[in-house]
């Protein structure tokens, strides 16, 4: 029976020879992991049952990234919690100094392909672009599957992108997915995996796709995965037997993108779905810029937005915060940190700053922000009167000098 690479690993989990969309099915779980926000909510959950046991420790992951260094007593405490139980069953803790978004932590140090990973975090889709079946989860399923290894899953019918041909200089794999997610409609995808396929994906770096899938549940998928290849075997540091779709698998929906048709995207507030090309709606004044989140926090796009930036000052204040500690550090060896000081940005650790209005660079009412995160909600980045448009990196960075919505496109010749 032909199967998508979805339904494969969902049927290796389970222990079948195979899966059918609509199925119910129970997997084993590969990589559970907790982050300072769900993490307290789950420990509450088995304190709850009475139970805190974890199936295997070495299959938990506990990273501090949302509001960290702790920002607060009421967070202090929490993070309290967690090393407590990290401390009691000898659980891997990215604590303060290791710490960094969760979904790039996992996706350098502990993904491999063929994995069923789950995270109490929506955007753990992200690490499909690994070839790996990655879903988010609430705390109390995280508790489940803590203690007993195992999840019940729905098999997810599959639609497949399949992107042809090359980008033009200017756009990104950021620009890409907020171009799907606009023809598509935010719950265009439902509990769906999404499939992203074809020459341009293979053309694409890690770090593109880890872009790509990172926003497939803003589309409202359960997952968004990448068929391994060459690449990603290098990047894992994997070189065993892979699971990929068959050829004749069949899908829910296909989509065919051209990506040289695809101009710089912005998503206006307050929907992820609202997208134009950024020309129609140039000259908006912006008070911030923020590059960085689990979207576009990678050392691609840090490199992007160093190009641009050398030599020049932002007008926009600009919060750039690298994705990890590893990320950090080959930006400063690349001289790229100082190209952002320089330009009269702030460069702060590894975490998720404002993305989620918690931390490091909350908007006050009526203020304009491009960020380079992945959600525009009403009150997402602090003030329920601001206005967030989601963009790439070089949007951002040509923002940022601009002091307005400016499209990279005016940047062409400092990308080339």
């Amino acid at each position: 029976m032909s199967m998508t690479i979805s339904e494969k690993i969902l049927a290796k989990a389970s222990g079948k020879k195979s899966v059918t969309p609509g199925e119910y099915i129970v997997g084993k779980i590969d990589l559970a992991m907790i982050h300072d926000l769900t993490g307290p909510l789950t420990l509450n959950v088995l304190k709850q049952i009475g139970e805190d046991k974890p199936f295997d420790s070495n299959k938990i992951v506990i990273i501090f990234d949302h509001q960290v260094p702790a920002n607060s007593t009421i967070t202090a405490e929490l993070h309290k919690q967690l090393r407590i139980y990290a401390k009691k069953y000898n659980i891997k803790l990215h604590d303060v100094g290791r710490q960094g978004i969760c979904h790039q932590i996992l996706a350098e140090e502990y993904v491999k392909p063929g994995m069923l990973i789950v995270g109490a975090d929506s955007h753990t889709c992200t690490l499909g672009a690994l070839g790996a079946f990655a879903t988010g989860i609430g705390s109390t399923d995280m508790a489940a599957a803590i203690l007993t290894g195992e999840l019940w899953f729905r098999v997810p019918e599959s639609i497949k992108f399949e992107l042809k041909g090359e980008l033009k200089p200017g756009v990104s794999a950021k620009d890409v997915i907020l171009y799907i997610i606009g023809m598509v409609g935010a719950d265009g995808a439902l509990y769906c995996a999404t499939e992203f396929s074809g020459d341009g994906i293979e053309k694409m770096s890690i770090d593109s796709r880890l872009t790509i899938c990172n926003m497939a549940v803003e589309m409202g998928a359960k997952t968004g995965i990448i068929n391994p290849d060459e690449k990603t075997m290098k990047y894992c540091n994997y070189y065993g037997e892979v699971i990929t779709s068959d050829k004749d698998a069949e899908y829910y929906k296909e989509f065919e993108i051209q990506l040289n048709e695809i101009l710089p995207q912005v998503a206006l507030p307050h929907s992820v779905d609202n997208v134009k090309p950024v020309s129609e709606v140039e000259g908006i004044e912006v008070d911030q810029v923020f590059i960085g989140s689990c979207t576009n926090g990678r050392l691609e796009d840090l490199e992007i937005v160093a190009r641009i930036l050398k030599g020049k000052k932002v007008k926009a204040r600009t919060i750039i915060i690298p994705a990890s500690p590893k990320v950090y550090i080959e930006a400063e060896k690349r001289g790229y940190i100082r190209i952002f000081i320089e330009a009269g940005a702030v460069v702060c650790n590894p975490n998720c700053g404002p993305c989620l209005g918690g931390h490091m660079g909350i908007l006050a009412d009526d203020e304009v922000c491009v960020s380079t995160s992945n959600r525009n909600f009403i009150g997402r980045m602090g003030s329920p009167k601001a206005k967030i448009y989601l963009a790439s990196p070089q949007t951002a960075a040509a923002t940022a000098i601009e002091g307005k919505l400016t499209s990279p496109l005016r940047y062409i010749g400092d990308l080339i």
